[in-house]
């Protein structure tokens, strides 16, 4: 298989941080969407790019909420936006679109946790796949008016090296039968890579690129925060007094460093001729062809390299064809 997952020597090393890959970067007049803007990674990003001058609107549940967390940050709004409900994702979108604003950059970063019991939206679709990967579908799909305005845009889908983990259950992507919460986490997270892939083939003529990007492990801003704290200490990521192990190297981040990628997939002009690739650390990931599970540990490395189920060019087609039959029914 042909692919583009192959760094091009960025400069910039796990360690970076979002300063470091936006300085020097204007982004006055750049319009962006952020999906749980208001929160650990998502909250880092939007401050990230409120301080280089992007106009920003946060996608979140609780507007209220949102606003709190978001107060001191310029040029933010906050719209409601529920991933699990078709009815609100197409309110928020045409609440923009009414606007008449182009939308150069829409990061699709809100995720659901791995729930211990399936949890099911109204349609009975299993709510990691609904929320992380078929809700931000729908909104991409709903936001495309405003992404063809800018003539020139990003989709970044927020993944993760779980993406290793799991394909999709072609069979059973609900979960039905034999429901496990972390591959149920690993599927929605190979979805936000092979989205991004047969995105940048469809649209890239419309000067819309995507990308998926790898922020890498943040104790408390990342997901892992409904872990417990044993759990987390034997996962190597807090040390014996609770405080988070900080290690670039082994994926093991500062929320500043982990938001790094996302805001450079978001407007890295490095990229500017590159799509439909997974990024980590702040460049395009090298393809691990005999890729080996993911392992937290203390004294071992946390593999997050792409792997090759998850930018399967047939795989990215068939899974677009099935979501837009999803979000349909």
């Amino acid at each position: 298989m042909t692919h583009k997952q192959h760094p091009v020597g960025t400069g910039f090393t796990a360690a970076s941080t979002t300063a470091d890959v936006l300085a020097g970067i204007d982004l006055t007049g750049t319009n962006v969407i952020v999906t749980g803007g208001h929160s650990g990674l998502g909250l880092e990003t939007t401050r990230a790019l409120g301080d280089a001058g992007a106009t920003i609107t946060v996608g979140s549940r609780d507007p209220d909420r949102a606003a709190v967390a978001l107060a001191g940050i310029e040029r933010v709004e906050v719209s409601r936006l529920d991933l699990l409900d078709p009815a609100s994702i197409d309110a928020f979108a045409t609440r923009y679109l009414d606007l008449g604003r182009p939308l150069h950059v829409l990061i699709n970063n809100a995720g659901l946790p791995a729930p211990d019991e399936p949890v099911r939206d109204a349609r009975g679709y299993e709510a990691q796949f609904a929320t992380n990967h078929l809700g931000h579908f729908q909104l991409t799909l709903g936001l495309l008016p405003a992404l063809r305005a800018a003539h020139g845009a990003r989709v970044v889908n927020v993944s993760s090296g779980a993406q290793r983990m799991s394909d999709i259950r072609w069979d059973d992507p609900h979960f039905t039968t034999g429901y496990d919460p972390h591959l149920a986490y690993a599927q929605s997270k190979t979805a936000n890579v092979l989205f991004a892939v047969e995105l940048d083939r469809r649209w890239a003529e419309d000067g819309i690129r995507g990308y998926a990007a790898h922020p890498g492990v943040v104790v408390g801003t990342n997901l892992n925060s409904a872990a417990g704290e044993d759990q987390l200490r034997a996962m190597g990521l807090i040390d014996e007094s609770g405080r988070p192990i900080i290690a670039p190297g082994r994926g093991l981040k500062t929320p500043q460093q982990g938001a790094a990628t996302i805001v450079f997939a978001a407007t890295s002009p490095l990229l500017a001729e590159i799509g439909g690739v997974y990024l980590k650390d702040n460049d395009v990931s090298p393809l691990d062809e005999d890729p080996k599970p993911i392992v937290f540990g203390a004294d071992q490395d946390v593999p997050a390299d792409i792997v090759p189920h998850a930018i399967d060019p047939r795989s990215a087609q068939r899974l677009w064809e099935l979501s837009e039959q999803l979000i349909k029914a």
